[in-house]
């Protein structure tokens, strides 16, 4: 092997993306011009290793509770792939790895290149904008976004309402080739069944009362990038075989118009409801089920990524104050910790916006937060968002979850003599959900 030792160091010169070579004691001989410019642009990385370079680990990351490459290529003799958090100029970011074994001329694994593409979607520390997290669970998601971004398949997002489908779709698009193209939201709860065709496909004029003009739709706005379906549960049936052909052919036709049109995106949905029993139930068409969920992706509830939450305050007081250098005293942050957050991100965003509102000072304490969750609480029943929920971490028990939730929400509607928008807030949840919630619950939502 040594004697094409420098023709490999060479053509790993030549890559324009950060390479590095190492020898099976996980010491790195050498890395490539990109990759001394993205991750060590001051010292040397050649003869240390690669975990105590990217992780700051003293064992390698198999033994350190993350998944290793070279550990898994030696075991399988291929190709692997993992997403790390590295140690990077910027502080701790997301990289790709792919990492290739090399053989001997007897047939051994002799060296490994490792190639490193930084996931700019997501973020292990906090930031303004975009994904934030580390925890076991949030990473496990992220490995799937960073997998099925740069693919053309339909992605599927599963997850309680507030966990940000909409950042997760935001990110699939990102990491794909359509990045430069326009991502197009279009949120099938709120779109009024006999404007849902207009809205999707686009309508001519005369197609209907009031469509004086020809208009393109969301279909057409999103021409070369990214469609996202937002509560796709919520779709009409007579829309979904219309929908299915748009998935199956790419084509499509305006309301009020015969003309079969073509169009080029990749379909992104979500929703936080059964698909799969609306299927059996006979709501939801299972041919469009299966085109929908090629890549399905659950997103864990805050409830499941606790360890998260630090990060999450911390960038999300970054974006309700922005004017304000606020801070968590360490008791605020473990009331945060322990309190459940049904609502998920979105509620946790809700009660740092109202605690930050309630503070006079820099520092978040904990009465602000007890203030926050308790904003507008009646003495009897109590609120949702206080009642105490089976841990569904320890126990699995989600009926159990659903079941005190709705009994909670029935007691609130009993006694609540507001509109539905201050019982949206009372709750820390939007108005939206709200509604969503009562449909669950077999209360339909009147105009007050």
């Amino acid at each position: 092997m040594a004697h094409v030792l420098p023709e490999l160091l060479s053509y790993l010169e030549s890559l324009p993306e950060p390479h590095i070579l190492l020898d099976r004691q996980y010491r790195i001989i050498a890395a490539n011009t990109a990759y001394r410019s993205q991750f060590s642009p001051r010292v040397s990385v050649v003869g240390r290793t690669c975990y105590e370079v990217s992780h700051r680990f003293s064992v390698p990351c198999d033994q350190a509770g993350e998944s290793c490459p070279l550990a898994r290529a030696r075991e399988s003799g291929q190709r692997e792939r993992v997403l790390h958090l590295h140690h990077t100029p910027q502080g701790e970011s997301y990289v790709n790895i792919e990492l290739v074994p090399l053989l001997d001329a007897a047939g051994e694994q002799a060296y490994f290149v490792e190639k490193m593409e930084p996931l700019r979607v997501a973020h292990g520390r906090p930031v303004g904008q975009g994904l934030v997290g580390r925890s076991p669970a949030f990473q496990r998601m992220l490995e799937l976004v960073a997998r099925v971004g740069p693919s053309q398949a339909s992605v599927l997002l599963l997850g309680e309402s507030g966990t940000g489908k909409e950042l997760v779709a935001q990110a699939v698009h990102d990491a794909s080739p359509r990045a430069a193209h326009p991502l197009v939201v279009v949120d099938c709860a709120s779109l009024p069944e006999n404007l849902f065709e207009s809205e999707l496909f686009g309508h001519e004029r005369g197609a209907f009362t009031g469509a004086n003009t020809s208009k393109p739709g969301l279909v057409e706005a999103a021409s070369g990038g990214t469609l996202f379906l937002d509560e796709v549960g919520d779709i009409p049936l007579a829309m979904q075989v219309k929908l299915l052909r748009l998935l199956e052919s790419g084509t499509y036709r305006r309301v009020g118009s015969n003309e079969l049109r073509r169009t080029d995106v990749r379909v992104v949905s979500a929703t936080h409801r059964d698909l799969k029993a609306m299927v059996a139930e006979g709501r939801f068409r299972e041919d469009l089920y299966y085109r929908l969920s090629t890549f399905p992706i659950a997103l864990p509830a805050l409830r499941e990524r606790a360890d998260d939450i630090a990060l999450l305050a911390v960038a999300l007081l970054e974006r309700v104050a922005p004017q304000r250098r606020l801070s968590l005293a360490a008791d605020t942050l473990d009331m945060l910790k322990r309190y459940p957050f049904p609502g998920n991100v979105r509620e946790l965003r809700n009660v740092l916006e109202r605690a930050a509102l309630l503070a006079d000072g820099n520092s978040i304490e904990p009465v602000h937060v007890e203030r926050a969750l308790d904003a507008d609480a009646r003495p009897s029943p109590p609120a949702l968002p206080r009642m105490e929920a089976p841990d569904t971490r320890a126990s699995g028990a989600e009926s159990s979850l659903r079941s005190v939730e709705r009994a909670a929400l029935q007691a609130q509607l009993r006694a609540h003599r507001g509109s539905r928008a201050e019982l949206a807030k009372k709750l820390g949840i939007s108005e939206r959900s709200l509604y969503r919630k009562l449909r669950e619950i077999g209360d339909e939502p009147d105009a007050g």
